[in-house]
């Protein structure tokens, strides 16, 4: 069940304790650098300037690639059912993942049988010796103690996040429907239709993954961090020029819980909050408001950790931040490391910690609310959408 946040006095304290934590902690190289990269792309970093060029030539060769995909210059692939891809333009976290989420279920809901296909960020390689790029074709799915990244495999919803992804996992425990990951995506997209039963495709990411033709984009930006400066990598976060985002079909922002907003004409989604889930026994279940009062541990490992621990202060939390890389590879270390008391994490990270968590651990999962208007507006855009696989599918046959 989602929930109402509380007004807090205590706020401000909690801000002043987690920043005096914070500046306890170690500082590694890393963490040095995506400090940086913050303050860069999201801040006015001086740097920016002095990266602009290498960031134009980033957006030309962005560009030229499209455009090669566009004339057919590049080869790209169809698949025999409609592919869905939601994707953003920046890196790092923007909410793709609860959509995703709340696609397949709504897709479902409608009597379609959705699929989803993903790279499977932070996969290990299990047999070097077994198979290779496709190219397209259909392999037939594979055990995963068979696999290297780059072959289709089926995720099982008990699976193992070192072995599939985190994403992955996540997404095949609460989808309730068929998950499977690779890098050759166009792979990926045909075992789905051809194996797995479903008549359609999502993609979580791939928005510049040209190889696989798709016939709807769902583009996802933070409504809190925008564009950034609006330059690409390195200079800034972006993957393609800001222009991209008039191509896409739908373009929808992630207003978090905070209702911020900093693309006025998009479509608007809200994140909500359910309570927190036991680690130990997600049976167990707990309101957000029951961890006031006390100090909390909090830990995010995704692409936008400040998003999290700033809902958790919202609902008046007196938090300690632990922010990890994206995917990162949780130890029972990681987790001994941690100060005693409650741990709040995403549900992200608690797919990793499981194997390690003790009865102080808890995760929360969210969902995504889109508004209306983009529901009426999605039906109209797969109306379309199947339409043009058909009308795709048919030009292959002929």
């Amino acid at each position: 069940m989602s929930q109402s946040r509380p007004t807090s006095s205590g706020q401000s304290c909690g801000t002043t304790s987690s920043e005096q934590a914070q500046r306890r902690q170690p500082t590694t190289l890393k963490q040095s650098l995506r400090t940086l990269s913050e303050q860069v792309w999201y801040q006015g970093h001086w740097l920016g300037h002095w990266l602009a060029p290498l960031g134009w030539l980033y957006c030309g060769i962005a560009r030229l690639r499209r455009w090669l995909y566009q004339r057919g210059w590049l080869a790209s692939y169809a698949t025999s059912v409609p592919v869905i891809v939601v994707g953003n333009l920046s890196v790092g976290g923007t909410g793709k993942t609860p959509l995703v989420l709340w696609l397949a279920g709504y897709l479902a809901a409608r009597g379609d049988r959705p699929g989803i296909a993903l790279r499977g960020y932070g996969r290990r390689a299990f047999d070097a010796a077994a198979g290779g790029d496709t190219g397209g074709a259909k392999p037939a799915i594979r055990k995963a103690s068979k696999l290297t990244p780059e072959q289709p495999s089926l995720v099982p919803m008990d699976g193992d996040a070192s072995q599939f992804g985190d994403e992955p996992v996540l997404l095949a425990q609460r989808s309730g429907c068929p998950v499977m990951v690779g890098r050759d995506r166009v792979a990926v997209a045909h075992e789905l239709a051809a194996h797995a039963g479903c008549n359609l495709v999502i993609t979580d990411d791939g928005l510049q993954h040209y190889r696989l033709q798709r016939q709807l984009e769902i583009l996802v930006i933070d409504g809190e961090r925008g564009f950034g400066n609006r330059r690409c990598l390195p200079a800034g976060p972006l993957r393609e020029p800001v222009e991209r985002r008039r191509w896409a079909d739908l373009v929808i922002e992630n207003v978090g819980i905070e209702d911020q907003t900093a693309t006025p004409d998009a479509y608007r989604m809200r994140l909500e909050p359910a309570n927190a889930l036991s680690l130990v026994d997600p049976s167990l279940q707990r309101p957000l408001t029951d961890f006031t009062g006390q100090p909390v541990t909090a830990v995010a490992g995704i692409g936008n950790p400040q998003r999290f621990f700033a809902m958790l202060r919202g609902f008046g939390l007196l938090i300690e931040p632990r922010p990890y890389p994206d995917h990162h590879h949780y130890r029972a270390s990681d987790l001994r490391s941690w100060p005693a008391g409650p741990v709040l994490m995403t549900e992200k990270d608690a797919v990793k910690c499981r194997a390690f968590a003790a009865s102080a651990h808890w995760y929360i999962p969210v969902t995504a609310v889109p508004e209306p208007r983009f529901i009426s507006a999605l039906d109209a855009a797969l109306d379309r959408a199947c339409q043009l696989s058909r009308t795709n599918v048919d030009k292959e046959c002929s």
